[in-house]
């Protein structure tokens, strides 16, 4: 089989008349098949200029004709031009082509018309197309190489979302950013429109629907005083929300994630970004869900997906309290038998008491330990998780944990970011207030709070220090 290839100027008179004969020797000969490549006139200088260096070709001119032989692959055999072209056909089909000025350049014109209006309804098509615009900071961590498969597969934003991600880090970190560009694009999402790296801090966010920061402090407390990292979070959020407020859209969601001050992170965020929506801004926890599910199945020798509604209070990535309180199992096989949607209270699953105040409890340290010291599988995941809720809603019923600025709920103090119990339907979130707590817990959550005003009245003193002329009304 022949495949002719003509390209030529969408207006151009020779072109039309090497098209008009193609046709019809596609429409008389079984084994002829022809390709049409028209360009604008603007463009084909360039065009012809790159694909005869491609091929190692000398044409100039419109058009530029090729034969490409089917089942052969290989480069194609340049045929030449339109009198080649005649030629060509004159001598194997024994066909000439009678045609004259005036046709040759009336068809020319209404060849240039349907160019153009073919590639007016091909940027109308692409307008309508519009990616969530996703932009992550720190981009180079490990986490981030773990989170991108998984936003762009499909199954948080769903199987019609396309989504365009932006990779955000120093210059320092400018080959990891185009190494994860590389592989992003060979593996073929079919939702990815787009992935790019960026290492200019003014271009930032640009048009973000969705934040992702992962920014990190390296922690050596042998070295650096709580005062200096506090100081080090301040900074970086001082350049994220203005750049934030100039660049993303307004209605842009934030998500605070990484290993060390997640609830600070979301907390000045939102103080140096005033224009900034609170409600759109939250710091992840469900790493330490999922860390204490885990360990809580080992102990009951069950799967962890059964346990649910496990509530991580206060500072993620500080102080925090994992409360069993409302915890359930499901699928538990013990001697009561029920449905496989039939809930068991945990603590009256568990009889080892003691376990649960001087090991799990306790052991706390070993949990923050799994969850800081994790690759990146985890907190992608995490974050994953808790996006797919943002947009699509929670489980009916179960309770996910979330660092979100307080307004009073279970008689913690408003105005700092602290880890609750809330629920996700239509896009928003809200708060389980009807979640009964008893004293004691009443009592940690009082803990909690004090450490993270004391977090927060340092960085504001840092902030002080940092605009003693403007502090008031950043902190106002």
């Amino acid at each position: 089989s022949v495949l002719p290839v003509f390209t030529g100027k969408a207006n151009c008179p020779h072109y039309a008349r090497a098209e008009l004969l193609a046709d019809y020797l596609q429409a008389n000969l079984p084994d002829f098949r022809v390709h049409k490549i028209t360009q604008h006139p603007d463009k084909w200088e360039q065009w012809l200029h790159d694909i005869c260096e491609m091929n190692g070709w000398e044409h100039r001119g419109s058009p530029i004709i090729w034969r490409e032989l089917l089942d052969r692959g290989g480069k194609g055999l340049l045929l030449g031009g339109v009198n080649d072209f005649l030629e060509y056909a004159q001598h194997y089909y024994g066909i000439t082509s009678v045609m004259s000025s005036e046709e040759m350049l009336d068809i020319a014109e209404e060849n240039l018309q349907a160019h153009i209006e073919i590639e007016k309804e091909e940027e109308e098509i692409k307008s309508l197309i519009k990616p969530l615009q996703i932009w992550i900071t720190s981009a180079s961590a490990s986490i981030c190489y773990q989170l991108i498969p998984l936003l762009a597969n499909g199954e948080v934003f769903g199987m019609t979302t396309e989504i365009s991600i932006h990779l955000l880090d120093t210059d320092q970190f400018k080959d990891i950013l185009c190494g994860i560009v590389m592989e992003a694009e060979d593996m073929a999402f079919p939702l990815l429109h787009s992935i790019s790296a960026h290492t200019e801090i003014d271009e930032a966010f640009i048009q973000a629907d969705i934040i992702i920061v992962l920014d990190d402090v390296l922690l050596n407390h042998e070295v650096q005083s709580l005062e200096n990292y506090i100081r080090e979070v301040s900074e970086i959020c001082q350049v994220y929300a203005p750049l934030i407020e100039k660049n993303a859209k307004s209605g842009v969601r934030v998500i605070s994630s990484g290993k060390t001050f997640v609830n600070l992170k979301a907390m000045m965020i939102m103080t140096y970004g005033k224009s900034i929506k609170p409600e759109n801004v939250i710091a992840v926890a469900t790493s330490w869900e999922s860390a204490a599910k885990a360990m809580l199945a080992r102990k009951l020798n069950m799967n962890a997906a059964g346990v649910k509604d496990v509530i991580v209070w206060g500072n993620i990535t500080g102080c925090n309290y994992i409360d069993l309180s409302h915890a359930k199992l499901y699928g538990y096989d013990c001697a009561i038998w029920g449905p496989a949607n039939f809930p068991r209270p945990l603590l009256n699953m568990i009889y080892d008491s003691e376990w649960i105040h001087s090991e799990f409890l306790s052991a706390q340290s070993s949990l923050s330990s799994r969850v800081c010291h994790c690759v990146g599988m985890l907190p992608a995941h995490a974050v994953a998780t808790v996006l797919r809720y943002w947009y699509h809603g929670s489980p009916p019923g179960e309770i996910v944990s979330v660092g979100i600025l307080t307004k009073g709920q279970f008689c913690v103090p408003e105005g700092i970011v602290f880890s609750m119990p809330v629920r996700f339907q239509n896009g928003n979130w809200e708060v389980m207030t009807e979640l009964e707590i008893n004293e004691t817990t009443q009592e940690v959550l009082g803990r909690l709070a004090h450490e993270l005003i004391q977090e927060k009245l340092i960085a504001l003193r840092e902030i002080k220090e940092m605009h003693p002329y403007g502090a008031d009304k950043i902190t106002s």
